[in-house]
């Protein structure tokens, strides 16, 4: 258990050194593995940074696919929209996420409302 607790640790601190890297596919595989291993506290902030700014990577046409990046279908209601929007905020914004890249993936999920609000 020490061990997977140590394993852990690492993996969770690999992942931030590839968020820094901006190797954002590299540091959701670590931080998804960490989580495997033992759940540790900051996961679901770290994976949240990984995911959207994976996301945002994942362009079409030069564009950003909003939908994506705010981790809801595209035929989803405002309501789900909303919903999914104060669940990313909650884990991303700045005050409360010093991981890095957290600040530019809140800003993209703020944008994505926006867009998808009007």
């Amino acid at each position: 258990m020490e061990q997977n607790k140590q394993v852990a640790i690492h993996a969770k601190e690999i992942a931030e050194k590839r968020l820094l890297k901006q190797d954002y596919a590299g540091a959701k595989a670590m931080a998804l593995k960490a989580k495997k291993l033992l759940p540790p506290e900051n996961l679901s902030q770290l994976l949240a940074v990984c995911e959207v700014h994976c996301s945002a990577q994942l362009m079409a046409n030069g564009l950003y696919d909003w939908y994506k990046i705010i981790q809801v279908e595209p035929l989803s209601d405002e309501i789900m929209i909303k919903k999914q929007y104060h669940k990313l905020v909650a884990l991303l914004h700045p005050d409360k996420n010093k991981i890095p890249g957290a600040e530019a993936a809140f800003k993209l999920v703020v944008e994505a409302n926006n867009t998808l609000s009007d």
